[in-house]
């Protein structure tokens, strides 16, 4: 059941930015006026963060490797989850990769069967991103036969094998835990690394069929980890039109020249640095070079993440909380949600002023996460 409220005494970040005055909730839209009245002197009210790529959802489906594997009763913690960070629109980054395990095609069919489940019985809005393997060009039909049937429409390119390593015909690191978890021994998991490597002179012909099949269907398209302005190009080319986490400046400030849309780590901007040693996502926002931040693999980096940009002066409220509402969520397409607008989805993040700790989420109208004395405002 969706709520019919009039929310009085909050601040309310409106697009031109914050400022005193009720906002109403109707039939899961934002309103002028009407519905009951609730005090919200003390809060803050925010749209709903846009999360354009986690996988934080791996440890609730997944909480140890081998023992035990939670489907459908993961999916509800993790909407549950993403509702307490204030998240109100998700796409979960499932990999599609020679790496199986929690990377493998046979989880991400897990994970896209619990999500058209789940889904519909929750006021979070779950939604599904595929991250594709670029190498693993003999499972392209059925990688679109996956997203037919699950009516995915994101597609995002990963290159993770380690060429440098099998170019020299030496193993990886960390080699039998990855075997495992590909169910293979470790020496014939070399093997198919070395297979996959082997086909490197027919990805490039394989990727431009294949996106050129995917944009006419209308699927969105990303790249992963871009490093230089010549990937980003080759990228370009195919129809490609984000770039998501790239390492570097160069990069990002091809993606931006191009009228394209970088997405940056959360989690970077809260550590001040990538976990994997590339550019700051602080160096990026400070350049203007950010259209969005994901939550990569905490999801309450979103939240904290605009806020750092706040006390570092990067960016005011209103453009940092752009990066984690209507900022993904253009890029993504969904002009009914990311801003609070009259007619558009009631999706509402209900802040402690002072802590900033998020007290509420509405979704879609529908209580999401309620917690501690803003509760007692609305019962």
């Amino acid at each position: 059941m969706t709520l019919e409220l009039r929310l009085e005494g909050a601040r309310v970040l409106w697009p031109c930015g914050f400022e005193d005055g009720p906002l109403s909730v109707a039939e899961g839209r934002v309103q002028i006026d009407g519905g009951r009245s609730v005090d919200l002197t003390g809060f803050d009210i925010l749209p709903g963060i846009v999360d354009a790529h986690g996988d934080g959802f791996e440890r609730h489906m997944a909480p140890r490797r081998g023992a035990l594997r939670e489907r459908d009763a993961g999916m509800l913690a993790v909407a549950a989850e993403l509702a307490s960070c204030g998240i109100t629109t998700a796409f979960l980054a499932q990999f599609w990769s020679w790496e199986g395990g929690l990377r493998g095609p046979e989880f991400a069919r897990e994970v896209f069967e619990s999500v058209a489940l789940v889904s519909p019985t929750l006021p979070v809005d779950l939604r599904l991103q595929l991250r594709l393997e670029t190498h693993l060009i003999e499972s392209f039909p059925e990688v679109e036969a996956t997203l037919e049937q699950f009516g995915i429409g994101y597609v995002v390119f990963n290159d993770h094998l380690p060429h440098d390593r099998l170019a020299q015909g030496r193993k990886p690191p960390r080699l039998t835990g990855q075997a495992l978890k590909s169910r293979r021994n470790p020496e014939a998991y070399f093997q198919f690394l070395l297979d996959l490597h082997a086909k490197g002179p027919d990805v490039p012909g394989a990727l431009d069929d294949l996106c050129a099949r995917l944009a006419q269907r209308g699927v969105l398209m990303g790249s992963h980890d871009d490093q230089t302005a010549e990937g980003r190009a080759a990228w370009r080319a195919r129809g490609v039109r984000v770039s998501e986490f790239p390492e570097t400046l160069e990069a990002a400030q091809a993606a931006k020249d191009a009228g394209e849309a970088v997405v940056l780590g959360a989690p970077n901007v809260v550590r001040g640095a990538s976990h994997a040693g590339n550019i700051s996502a602080q160096s990026v926002i400070a350049e203007g070079l950010c259209d969005a931040l994901a939550s990569d693999y905490h999801y309450p980096s979103p939240a904290r993440a605009a806020w750092r940009c706040v006390e570092l002066g990067l960016l005011d409220e209103a453009a940092a909380w752009e990066l984690v509402s209507s900022g993904p969520a253009r890029i993504l397409g969904l002009q009914d949600r990311g801003s609070l607008e009259p007619g558009k989805r009631a999706d509402l993040v209900i802040m402690d002023r002072e802590s900033r700790r998020i007290a509420a989420t509405i979704a879609g109208g529908q209580v999401a996460f309620m917690s501690g004395a803003v509760a007692e405002r609305f019962f």
